[in-house]
């Protein structure tokens, strides 16, 4: 009468030890490391692949290896100028150091969403209004240094950081607006005067090469009286020097006399 209970009680003993030990098996992806704590008191970190984590001794945290990207909620900025906008941007982070990231903040991604939202505050308030239009790509490095600078301690790197929009009030578009249109015709002037200058300079260096020769400055009013032939003008007033039909004047008398 014995006998089945012997039996029943060996496949318990032999049950209980083999839940023991599935219970006991993880497997860790390539991208993933296990910080393993013995009795409350870091051991190591383990992975990837199959850990061994002793149940009720040990416990064994995740960690994600790969890029994170945050999302760094609008942010209103006043810049240097006292120009008020609002800021948002996007950050690439991954952990380095799972021991330092499970260990030294207690949630690594929020700690360094927060981190990320006061960071684009204090960076971006140093700089005027055209600097965080033009010079982007400068501030998303200065950003970048700094946060990651400050997240060293917590194992996390910060590779990349970008501003993502810059969104301005109705009025300050419209200033910008009239800012661009005075300088487009500022420059438009600017051009204008380049060019009446270097035609009055041409014009000097032409009234001194005809000064010079009087067959030059003769030839110069036949082909003004060539071109306003042309025109459709009912009378032409042309006033004609000495000096270009004296020579034609004095022919005539001596064929004349």
């Amino acid at each position: 009468m014995w006998f089945p209970i012997d039996i029943g009680f060996g496949v318990g003993a032999l049950i209980i030890p083999l839940v023991l030990v599935i219970a006991s098996l993880r497997i860790l992806r390539e991208y993933e490391r296990g910080v393993v704590f013995l009795l409350g008191r870091f051991q190591r970190v383990k992975g990837p692949g199959l850990v061994i984590v002793i149940p009720g001794i040990q416990q064994m945290v995740r960690v994600d290896l790969r890029t994170v990207v945050l999302d760094v909620p609008s942010q209103d900025v006043i810049s240097r100028d006292n120009v008020s906008v609002k800021v948002n941007a996007v950050v690439y982070m991954r952990v380095v150091d799972p021991q330092l990231a499970i260990i030294q903040v207690v949630n690594f991604l929020e700690a360094t969403s927060q981190l990320a939202q006061t960071t684009l505050r204090a960076v971006l308030g140093k700089h005027e209004l055209d600097a965080m239009l033009i010079e982007r790509d400068k501030l998303n490095v200065d950003i970048q240094t700094v946060l990651d600078k400050q997240t060293d301690g917590w194992g996390i790197k910060v590779a990349n950081v970008e501003i993502k929009h810059i969104d301005l009030n109705e009025t300050m578009i419209r200033a910008i607006a009239r800012q661009a249109e005075a300088e487009r015709e500022r420059r438009a002037k600017v051009i204008h005067a380049e060019g009446e200058l270097q035609a009055s300079v041409k014009l000097l260096q032409a009234a001194e090469i005809l000064a010079e020769r009087t067959e030059a400055m003769q030839l110069r009013y036949l082909q003004t009286l060539t071109q306003i032939a042309g025109d459709k003008s009912s009378t032409i007033v042309f006033p004609v020097p000495l000096d270009v039909i004296g020579p034609l004047l004095e022919a005539a008398r001596k064929i004349k006399g």
